[in-house]
């Protein structure tokens, strides 16, 4: 049986993403209707699958 990862990240990963924006723009981001929606909600916080939040930055990348 072949193994498939997942890749998630966190608020902290998603600032990386987007070039260092802060944890409050971060939080503004992913509450937009149109941001995907995470995949667990633990304890240290909401995690995403970071293909989803990529694309989305792809798609909203000025």
């Amino acid at each position: 049986m072949a193994q498939t990862s997942l890749r998630l990240v966190g608020a902290a990963e998603i600032s990386v993403l987007l070039g260092g924006v802060s944890r409050q723009r971060v939080y503004q981001l992913t509450r937009r209707a149109d941001f995907p929606a995470p995949v667990a909600d633990l304890a240290q916080g909401k995690v995403w699958n970071a293909d989803d939040v990529l694309a989305w930055i792809a798609s909203h990348r000025r």
